[in-house]
């Protein structure tokens, strides 16, 4: 496990613009979340401003915004949810108020018809919610039980637009024919629980789901033990049926025909024939999780309706990659950095969990190496 080093107060760099800082008093405990006073060189590209938004936590995972504009974080090490209120509009949390706590290795959040949904490792529960409440008015009410036998342990819940639960859970192993058929898939149930059944398979660990314009997409972290460059990971479309070919097979190209993956051995032709493609991919082992589309206001135009993905960060390559945050555009699969400077001499100052879009249009992204929500806000030219 790599040891983070939060680097003392320094610029935050704009790729071909001017420096700027970023300079906040600090506080502690679990009702304070006044960043403290480091920063680290993050590179932006220009008229994009990089700041703490929230600080102090285990490991900030996934995040939802209220209808008042209250971020919701889960912190899967404490077993905690907070609610991190922006009330004065200055751009940084007023507070990090604990809406509930022992919850098991807690990761996706969702709000839907009154209720807040937490994906646990081994469960889906939900918890009555109003926009402005700062803590739980009862216990977790449990929806569904998940497989939580070894392996990739987080859970991912969004809704869509037919008001349906979409639930994503990875692999038990790097590769293998798993038992359970809700492991390396994609499971759909009503709002209550009930009447789940297969969505999409074959994706080895799809943590970022998020529906757009009609369409779900899906991050997935391809397989280990192949090299620093195969497989590549892979971002998809994902439509009810689909099989993404994980383990028998994987995308080498953006949009072709799946390959087999000889390590582990062949079944059929069909199988990867059939398979799915990724619409676009990024570097091997680069680990993306969490995905948002900009729906904002305040970003320039070219921004509107591209996906950010964070690249969490690879542990097993000879030249580390990902570490930062990316965009892919859905339309044509192009994919730039967006926000970098987390990898420095191969040491990592932060690890990209999950983008967000704030209620002001700035984006809002978790990073569970340095305990940190950061905000990237544009200021203009």
């Amino acid at each position: 496990m790599n040891k983070f080093l939060l680097i003392g107060t320094l610029a935050l760099a704009c790729v071909g613009c001017a420096q700027t800082n970023a300079q906040n008093n600090t506080q502690t405990g679990d009702k304070a979340a006044q960043p403290p006073l480091e920063t680290s060189g993050l590179s932006v590209p220009a008229g994009f401003k990089v700041t703490p938004y929230a600080d102090g936590f285990q490991k900030p995972r996934f995040m939802v915004v209220a209808a008042n504009g209250d971020v919701l974080l889960s912190d899967t090490s404490a077993g905690k949810v907070y609610v991190l209120p922006d009330r004065d509009q200055n751009g940084q949390a007023d507070s990090k108020e604990v809406f509930a706590s022992g919850l098991n290795q807690p990761h996706g959040l969702a709000i839907h018809g009154g209720y807040l949904y937490v994906a646990n490792t081994n469960s889906v529960v939900r918890f009555p919610y109003k926009a402005g409440e700062m803590k739980a008015g009862g216990s977790a009410e449990k929806l569904v039980d998940l497989p939580s036998d070894g392996g990739h342990s987080t859970r991912t819940v969004v809704f869509g637009p037919d008001d349906r639960m979409y639930v994503s859970a990875g692999s038990s192993c790097n590769v293998c024919e798993e038992s359970d058929a809700r492991r390396a898939a994609i499971w759909v149930y009503d709002a209550d629980g009930k009447n789940g059944k297969e969505y999409a398979s074959g994706l080895r660990n799809a943590v970022g789901i998020e529906w757009f314009d009609g369409q779900l997409y899906s991050t997935n972290n391809g397989r280990d033990g192949l090299g620093d460059n195969i497989p590549p990971e892979g971002f998809y479309k994902v439509n009810s049926g689909n099989s993404f070919g994980w383990p028998y097979c994987y995308t080498t190209k953006a949009g072709e025909a799946q390959v087999w993956d000889t390590d582990f051995g062949k079944k059929s032709a069909a199988v990867c024939k059939a398979a799915t493609p990724a619409f676009a991919l990024t570097t091997a082992h680069s680990a993306p999780l969490g995905l948002a589309f900009y729906t904002g206001k305040t970003f320039p135009q070219t921004y509107a309706g591209q996906m950010f993905v964070a690249l969490h960060g690879s542990w097993n390559r000879s030249e580390k990659s990902g570490y930062k945050l990316i965009t892919v555009d859905p339309k044509t699969g192009k994919v730039a950095d967006f926000l970098t400077g987390f990898l420095k001499n191969d040491k990592a100052s932060g690890r990209p969990v999950d983008p967000v879009v704030a209620a002001d249009g700035a984006l809002l992204l978790s990073d569970d190496g340095a305990g940190r929500v950061w905000r990237i806000q544009y200021v203009g030219k």
